[in-house]
This record gives C-alpha cells, structure tokens and sequence, in this order.
C-alpha cells in the first residue's frame, strides 16, 4: 500500500529533513489552535468555578480517564501500534493490512469497554484517596466522564492510522473540537444543570465522540477496512501479539506514571483548597507552549524514524533526530526565561475574574514559576521517545520513565509539606530532566543508533547558545516591564496586563531574532526557508 503524499518523500518514502519541519510546523498550527482554545476552556473553568471545591473535584474527575486515555490509547499507538503498522504499510499487503486492524481494533474495543466498566465501579472508593471536599460531586463526574475513554481511544486508533500514512490535519482537529464543545456546553448549558462542572463534563463526552467521528472518513479515505472478529482470532493476531509484546514493558512504565499522577495530585489536595486546580491551571499554560511545537515535532517524526529504521538508514535517522532536539531548543528555551518574567501578568490576563482572585493567581503563579523550568526536558522526552520507539525498543523509555517516576514521588513528597503546590511543580521540573540524562546515556547504548548522542552532542552547545541569547533579550523586557506596569495600571484587565505581556514579547523577540540573525543561525535559516516555500 502506498503512503499518502502529503510531504516531499525522498525515493525510499522518508520525510526529508525539510518536510520534518514543514509537516511539525503545519501540524503545530493545528496544535496551537487546540492549546489556545485549551487555555480558553481553562479560563471558562476558571470564570464559573475559580480555584473552588468543584473545581478540584472537576480536574480530577478529568483526571482518571486521561491517565487511562495515556495508558491505553496514545502510550500504545505510540510505542507499539505505529511501528507495526508501517512495517505492514510497507510491504503492501492489503488483506494482511485488514486482519490486522480489524483485531486490533477488536483487542483494542474489548480492554477499553472492560476499563470504563471498571472505572465507573470503582469511582467512590478512587476519588476518596484524593479526600475531596465535594466527593459525591466529584463521584458523579468521575463516573458520567470515563466513557470519554473509550471515545478518544478509538480516536488514538484512526490518529494512529492516519499518522502512519504522514497524514497529521485531521488529528490536530480532534482535540480542537473538544474543547469548542467543552466551552460551549459550559456556557449553553449550565442554566440546566446543578452546576457548571456538569454542563463542562457533558462538553467532554460530546468532544470526545466528534474527536473520534472525524477521523473516520479521512481514515477510509487510505482504503482501510475494518470490523469487529472474535477475541481468540484477534488475540492471535501476530500484528496483534508483536504490539502486546511492545505495549507490555510500556505499560508498566506508563502505569508508573500514571501513578505518579495520581500521588501527585492526591498530594496536592491534602496541602489545601485551590492547589488540585491551581495546578491544573499552570499546567494548560506549560502544555498551550508545548503544544506549539515540541508534542507536533514528536508526531511527525515517529513515522519518519520507523521508516528509517526499517530501512537501516542510521546516519539520516541520528541527523533527524539532532535537528528536532535542535528546533526544540530554539522554541522552548526562549519560552521558558519569558513566561518566567512575565509570568504574573499572563496568569491575570487569561484566568483573573471574580471566582480567580487574589489567592488564586498568588497559587497559579507559585506553580507556573516552578513548572516553567521543566518545558525543554518536557518537550526533549517527547523527541527522544520516539528514537527508541522507531526502533521497536519500549524498555528503554519504560526503564527511564521508571526512574523519573521515583524522582519525582520523592521530591513530591519531601517538598509538598514546605512549599506547597511550588514543591510539587518543582518535583516535575526536576524528574522531566532527569527522565532526558537517562534516555540520553541509552541512546547510546543502541547498537544501530549508537551515534546518535555523536550527532545530538552539538546540541548541547546550542541549547547553551538559546541560554545565553535568551538572558541577553531579557535585560530590555527587564528595565521596561514595571515602567509599562505602572503606565497601564488601573485599565481593563486586557489593557493593563495585555498591553504590557504584548509589548514587552515584541520586545523580547525582536531582540532574540537579531541575535540568532547576527550569529547566522542555522535553524533559523530553516524555518525561514520554509516560510518561503523553498525546496
């Protein structure tokens, strides 16, 4: 079967370098828009329900089935289905392509239905670990929410499909149209319900049904074909078994993580009202900034990887992925020293209304500081994965996971008494880097990639470079900030906090352009030929 043409392919079918950040940049478009209007959901959680009680019990009843959505849906497709299915694309055989996904689907369908079963049985005794204030409130949620889990598993499958076939457009739209309906739910529907959280919850089973619905076309578009089988005949699969082989390692290090998760937040809510919900808050932003281009560049270069994989072309697999580590650098390490300096006013542009006062931007702000240093291992975590993925190796990163896991449910645990939910976010921060130091050091323990940390080393250097040009662009945001401050203090919200986070980010990135201009970058160069539509 052949893949879609939807980017420059050299003879063998690879995304080129250039089409790597063309397709991460389109995708990131997409991506944006999904995270911004994230963010928006966030802001209409936080006008009807601030930093409250229903608050918490609403992130997280949102909560449970996302870590299970990781669990069972996009750690599987990731690490285990998207390999698999482009070894099968490749060697083009259309009945064996079918029987493959009509069991995978089948194995697939029959461990999700069991898990939302599961999940709604066993609600009362899961949320009484977190010991929430409104807990029959956030029962309910819990239990009315979790058959999302089976609609974005489903959606994970066609995302799955469609990536494989470098077909990203109709992904990016999934996650776009739960959160517009999510809002508009929140806003139509709350005069009819007990309460806000309820009209939000009805938004995300609806979003999560639409999130899977619009893949389908697209998806029998690439002239797949599938349908249910019986469970033994699915089981004995061998596309089913080889990804079962790969999932099992991974499941055990993504069980890890969502335990994790799970003490993280149950910490979270014993260290008082608002910390749950405050860092619900602070994470949207991290992940809005994230989103932009880390978690697009990490889907559009799997497939990439596992194509190249297959085909043993180690020197472009290892320049590949030095060139992602290398874009990510230039995003994320800019982001991170600016929201750090303008965290406050960004924090009371999107969330300050009157049920996110005072002492809820104070928590928000406490968190952002904390999780903000952790966005480039965050984003680099999502690059280097899929290095093993591609290669059919889940162990690695399930061994890494692990071990930022213990890190960070010990810090967690010594810091939350102290600092609060800031010992928490710092916790994150600290793991994540952790979490890359240790995929590094097995990279290059890969026989077939041993040169990989070789061609990734420079980028070392140039996060350095990002490091230092990023504290040079900050010393004019630093001397203007306050004199904008004060000059716009006492207007709207969107003029006094608005104003100053625009004109000081023009500011910022006007002095780190001329200053990777100046220095000849290379990335730079790329994107710009890119904006262009050069070849």
């Amino acid at each position: 079967m052949e893949e879609s043409s939807g980017g420059e392919k050299n003879a063998k079918g690879h995304l080129s370098g250039r089409s790597l950040l063309r397709k991460g940049s389109a995708l990131s478009l997409l991506t944006f828009a999904s995270r911004l209007l994230g963010l928006l959901r966030e802001m209409t959680k936080a006008s009807f329900l601030g930093t409250s009680a229903l608050a918490d019990a609403f992130a997280v009843s949102f909560m449970l089935p996302n870590l299970f959505r990781r669990l069972f849906a996009e750690g599987s497709i990731a690490v285990a289905f998207i390999p698999t299915f482009k070894g099968y694309l490749l060697e083009g055989d259309r009945k064996t392509i079918k029987e493959f996904l009509s069991c995978f689907l089948t194995f697939l369908t029959f461990f999700v239905t069991l898990a939302v079963i599961a999940g709604i049985l066993a609600a009362p005794a899961v949320v009484r670990i977190f010991g929430m204030e409104e807990h029959a409130e956030a029962v309910f949620l819990t239990r009315f929410m979790f058959p999302f889990l089976a609609f974005i598993s489903i959606a994970a499958l066609f995302q799955g499909i469609l990536n494989s076939h470098n077909i990203f457009a109709p992904t990016g739209m999934a996650p776009i149209l739960l959160n517009v309906v999510t809002i508009l739910c929140a806003f139509a529907l709350s005069p009819f319900t007990e309460n806000p959280a309820r009209a939000m919850a009805i938004g995300v089973i609806v979003g999560g049904f639409l999130g899977a619905a619009i893949q389908l076309p697209f998806v029998l578009k690439q002239g797949h074909r599938f349908f249910f089988v019986g469970l033994k005949r699915a089981f004995d699969n061998p596309g089913t078994r080889k990804v079962l082989r790969l999932i099992a390692p991974t499941v055990i290090g993504m069980a890890a993580y969502q335990v994790n998760d799970l003490v993280s937040v149950a910490l979270a809510s014993n260290a008082g009202e608002g910390v749950v919900s405050s860092l619900q808050y602070s994470l949207r932003l991290q992940e809005l900034l994230l989103g932009v281009f880390a978690v697009s560049i990490g889907t559009v270069l799997l497939p990439s990887l596992a194509s190249l994989a297959k085909s043993s072309q180690w020197d472009i697999y290892n320049q590949r992925l030095a060139s992602a580590i290398n874009i990510i650098a230039l995003i994320t390490i800019p982001v991170t020293f600016f929201s750090l300096m303008q965290g406050e006013n960004l924090i009371r542009l999107l969330f300050q209304s009157n049920n996110f006062d005072e002492t809820s931007v104070r928590l928000t702000l406490t968190a952002f500081t904390f999780h903000m240093p952790g966005l480039f291992f965050i984003a680099a975590n999502r690059i280097l994965a899929p290095a093993f993925y591609a290669q059919s190796d889940a162990k690695s990163p399930t061994f890494a996971g692990i071990v930022s896991f213990a890190v960070n449910i010990a810090l967690a645990a010594i810091l939350v008494g102290p600092f609060s939910g800031a010992g928490i976010a710092l916790a994150l921060s600290v793991a994540s880097a952790v979490n890359t130091v240790v995929l590094i050091v097995f990279l290059k323990k890969k026989p077939n990639a041993a040169s990989a940390p070789l061609a990734i080393s420079p980028s070392f250097f140039y996060m350095l470079k990002m490091v230092l040009f990023s504290l040079l662009a900050c010393i004019p945001v630093y001397f203007l900030s306050p004199l904008l401050t004060d000059f716009f203090a006492g207007r709207a919200r969107i003029v006094s906090h608005g104003a100053p986070l625009a004109i000081c980010f023009l500011v910022f990135t006007a002095a780190g352009l001329a200053l990777l201009a100046f220095t000849k970058d290379k990335q730079l160069r790329a994107f710009v030929s890119m904006l262009r539509g050069k070849r």
